[in-house]
Order: structure tokens, then C-alpha cells, then sequence
């Protein structure tokens, strides 16, 4: 019986039945290097999509980014086969969309997303340190309660989303909100989207473990791909409270 445990992740891309529908492979199977360089390819894709957006202060690529990553995001999901063609596709859109953000962000305050990128990329390689040094297990109650906490923040982004329909929002979510209640939320919120990065490196090494067909590569990096950018965006709404006390 795998060491895993059964359930996965707060992050919709990686879930409990991803493999249960997968074709166990006997010759071209998932690897963890190959699933490392596959991360590679997606964030060099996103950073060039999103730089170019952000020379250009393109803004109307972050609506364009971001609904259409939503869709090519579902597809990946429902049709894990395609991802070596829809992740790269992924990873363009929130590029472009990231790069219009950012652009908005650095707008407000000078250097943020330069900050940004770095505190992204150190907690990734933290969490990492951490999960193969054992210092993090990923435990059933560990999982249990980081599935619990990303589920409630979600049920707050939905909230919000509808309230934005009859012209309203949640103060905490204000990128300029500075009060210590909505700064200690997205402190909550960056600490949680860092968790399940341990749960992606949990689900990645399964993956290989089982030996699951090589696309599964490009479905194990579109997983980080999708926690990463969760990541990143909420370190900039936590910095830019902070900076605007």
C-alpha cells in the first residue's frame, strides 16, 4: 500500500481520484525530474508571457488571461491526456494576465513585484527543503485541515465574486486595506496557499511512484503551476496592505 494518503490537496487540479482513472504505464512513466523540468517550461512560459504584458501595459490581457486560463484549466482537469498541449497554453494565459496585474501593483508601490516574485520563489524552494528533509509530513489531519482552510478561503472568493454583481465587496480582500484584521487574513490566507505546495511535491511523488503515463508530468507541473500563481497573487495583496499602512 503507497505511503500516500488519500487525500491529495486543496488544489482542484490534484485530487484524490486523479490517478484512479489513469492507465498505469509499463514503459514511458512519470518521473519527478521529468515533472521538474516540465514545471521549468510552464514558468518560463508564464514569465516571458507575463513580461511582455507588463512592458506593453497591456491590461486588457488580464480579463482574456484569466477567463481563458479558467477554461484551458477545466479542460486540463477533465482531459488529463491533453496537458502536454494545454499546459504550456496555461501557462501563457496567466502569464499574460500576471503581467497586467503586476504592472496595476507596481503602479501602487515601487519594487513590489520584484519582492513578490523572490518571497514566491523562497517559499517554493522552503516548503521543498522542507518536504524531502521530512521537516513537513504531509499527515491525514495535515491534509484534512489544509483541504478545510482552502476550501473556506475559496467560499470567501465566491462571496465576493457575487457580491462584486450588485456593486459591493469584502474589505479584506481590498489590496489597500491596511487594518490588522484584513492584513492578518491574507497572512492566513499566503500561509495556506504555501501549505499545499507540500501536498503538490506529496502528489507528484505518488504519481511517479505508481509509475503513471508520462503526460502526467505536464498534469503534476500544471498542479504547482496553479498553486504558484494562487501564491503570487496573494503575496502581492499582502504586500501592498502592508505597504500602504
Amino acid at each position: 500500500m503507497s505511503r500516500h494518503l488519500s487525500l491529495r490537496s486543496g488544489n482542484p487540479a490534484l485530487t484524490a481520484d486523479t490517478f484512479k482513472n489513469v492507465k498505469i504505464a509499463s514503459d514511458d512513466v512519470m518521473t519527478i525530474n521529468g515533472t521538474v523540468n516540465k514545471t521549468i517550461i510552464s514558468l518560463s512560459l508564464l514569465l516571458i508571457a507575463g513580461y511582455y504584458t507588463y512592458i506593453n501595459q497591456l491590461f486588457v490581457f488580464i480579463p482574456i488571461g484569466f477567463i481563458g486560463g479558467f477554461i484551458v484549466a477545466l479542460v486540463t482537469i477533465f482531459k488529463k491526456q491533453w496537458a502536454p498541449t494545454t499546459v504550456p497554453l496555461y501557462a501563457i494565459l496567466e502569464g499574460l494576465a500576471l503581467g497586467g496585474i503586476s504592472f496595476y501593483y507596481n503602479n501602487l508601490y515601487s519594487g513590489i513585484v520584484s519582492q513578490a516574485i523572490l518571497l514566491t520563489l523562497g517559499i517554493l524552494f522552503a516548503l521543498l527543503f522542507a518536504y524531502k528533509s521530512k521537516i513537513i509530513a504531509p499527515t491525514e489531519n495535515f491534509k484534512l485541515g489544509l483541504f478545510a482552510a482552502t476550501g473556506g478561503i475559496f467560499l470567501v472568493y465566491i462571496v465576493s465574486f457575487i457580491m462584486s454583481f450588485f456593486g459591493a465587496s469584502l474589505p479584506i480582500l481590498n489590496p489597500t486595506n491596511s487594518s490588522l484584521f484584513s492584513i492578518g487574513f491574507s497572512l492566513f490566507v499566503v500561509v495556506i496557499a504555501s501549505l499545499n505546495l507540500v501536498l503538490d511535491f506529496d502528489f507528484i511523488e505518488e504519481g511517479s511512484e505508481l509509475g503513471a503515463p508520462k503526460y502526467m508530468e505536464w498534469f503534476g507541473a500544471f498542479g504547482l503551476l496553479v498553486t504558484l500563481v494562487w501564491l503570487y497573487l496573494e503575496i502581492l495583496r499582502l504586500l501592498s496592505k502592508l505597504r500602504s499602512r
